[in-house]
């Protein structure tokens, strides 16, 4: 029994001599350094034949350990992120507790850069705000910024070119942030799509945007260069020949080219771009209508050209200086002319018709051949200053100053004439108009450093406009020749207004 008794705890000494200290143990370190390297790999191999026995990462202080290993000849590879790995072949391992010591990886070849490329989202949803990004509207390129407005969801271009927020027309333009005070449709017929880089529908505005229960808020950012270099990008567009030209004097014109420049270097950035467009449409116009004026009922059966030429011209400049991290400043030149000229040369046939409204019997009948050219000009020019300056403790000062120039008018002649002799002239009127805007804005807003709860910003805006129109309404007198004012039609205005708010 005491035999026995020997036998088994001598082996119990054996078994714990080979496994309860079989243990190969080292410390991984930079060789620069000596800091310890946690998170470092770890892989043991048998010697012969290789073979992947465990693996394991070191902790806080660089060392591992791998416990209960059999005698035998092993060899460890060591990796870590952006290290030389390491490999030590022909490690006799005893049975005992083995050190390995202090192990040193050495840095591998540092990169240059890296460059991460993305896409931006085509739509950002923000609480007040959805974000457009008009790069990604490609079937816009080569056109306007109307054509750009269009793919957004809340607005909508009737037949007649009409621009419509939210089924509205009442909107307010924002260009880089600042509110101009013209005709939306205006600007936005002349702004080139390949210079604008994002749209902004502005659902919940805050005080300092000054909706004033309009439909909505469209803020159009412009490309500015973000990286140093130069960068110029050339577009051109031309349409097919119309597939019906509906019997139009002239056929319709479709074609367009636009540039832009960027310069970029270290605190300077330089852009600059133009746009030439030529958009024409083809129509008919057929119709029938009637009115009835003390029961008795004229009939106006009709059919006749009605199409439009249209014609842009653009322009923009931009420089940017940036001083230091604290201080920019900014200054920005918009200018575009626009010309859009509307046929409507309709035949009312000899079936036009003057009868009682509760009979069939015609008193007579009379046909005539109306030509009316109606040609809307429609000029701008915007000029902008500003100034942002960082202070020390994240708040930041921002001044704008805004100048604006919009003219809208020209001529519209109509002239009624026999058919099919069309020497004889009927009736001949001739009216037109000017009506040019002056805007004035000039801001100033303090953002305060960030809080815990959010952000809050005050500031000061004040706005001057003078508005003026000259709407004169002339008809020939047939017996002298002579174009005399309708005094019904004819009209002035002058608006001058001052705008001032304080949040």
């Amino acid at each position: 029994m005491k035999k026995i008794k020997s036998r088994f705890l001598f082996i119990l000494f054996l078994v714990a001599s080979q496994f309860g200290f079989s243990q190969l143990t080292g410390k991984i370190v930079d060789k620069n350094d000596m800091t310890p390297l946690e998170y470092a790999t770890v892989a043991l191999y048998s010697q012969s034949p290789r073979k992947l026995i465990t693996g394991v990462i070191t902790n806080t202080n660089g060392v591992f350990s791998f416990d209960k290993i059999k005698r035998g000849t092993y060899s460890i590879e060591i990796s870590f992120i952006g290290y030389e790995p390491k490999k030590i072949e022909n490690i006799v391992f005893s049975g005992d507790k083995k050190d390995l010591g202090i192990l040193k990886l050495a840095l591998g070849n540092a990169l240059n850069e890296v460059v991460i490329k993305s896409e931006r989202a085509a739509v950002v949803s923000k609480i007040d705000k959805q974000v457009f990004d008009a790069t990604k509207f490609q079937n816009s390129q080569g056109g306007t910024g109307t054509d750009v407005i269009k793919n957004l969801p809340a607005v909508s271009v009737n037949g007649t070119g009409e621009i419509l927020v939210r089924g509205s027309t009442g909107f307010v333009i924002l260009l880089n942030g600042k509110p101009v005070q013209g005709n939306p449709a205006t600007i936005l017929n002349q702004l080139p799509a390949n210079a604008i880089d994002k749209v902004e529908v502005i659902t919940a505005p805050s005080a300092k945007y000054d909706p004033e229960g309009k439909a909505g808020i469209l803020n159009i950012f412009t490309k500015r260069g973000a990286l140093n270099g130069t960068f110029a990008q050339i577009n051109t567009r031309i349409g097919a020949p119309s597939i019906e030209d509906y019997d139009n004097s002239e056929s319709a014109k479709r074609y367009g080219i636009d540039a832009t420049y960027n310069y970029r270097k270290d605190k300077w950035n330089f852009s600059l771009g133009a746009s030439y467009q030529r958009n024409d449409k083809s129509g008919r116009r057929e119709g029938d209508v009637f009115t009835i004026i003390n029961d008795v009922k004229t009939s106006f059966p009709s059919d006749g050209e009605r199409s439009f030429d249209e014609e842009n011209y653009s322009g923009n400049i931009t420089l940017d200086f940036t001083q230091n991290e604290n201080n920019e400043f900014s200054l920005g030149f918009f200018a575009g002319k626009r010309s859009k000229d509307r046929r409507a040369d309709i035949l009312y046939f000899d079936n036009n018709a003057v009868q009682p409204a509760n009979s069939d019997n015609r008193l007579y009948t009379f046909q005539y051949f109306n030509e009316n050219l109606r040609i809307r000009k429609s000029d701008f020019a915007l000029g902008s200053l500003d100034y942002t300056h960082k202070f020390a403790n994240d708040s930041k000062l921002s001044t704008s100053f805004l100048y604006e120039y919009t003219l809208l008018g020209g001529p519209t002649t109509n002239r009624n004439l026999g058919y099919p002799d069309t020497t004889q002239i009927i009736q001949d009127e001739f009216n037109t108009n000017d009506n040019p805007l002056f805007g004035t804005l000039f801001r100033i807003d303090y953002e305060f450093a960030k809080f815990s709860f959010g952000k809050l910003e005050t500031g000061y805006q004040y706005r001057f406009l003078d508005h003026e129109g000259d709407f004169d309404y002339t008809r020939r007198n047939n017996d002298t020749g002579i174009f005399e004012t309708v005094p019904e039609f004819t009209s002035a205005i002058d608006l001058k207004r001052r705008y001032i708010l304080a949040m």
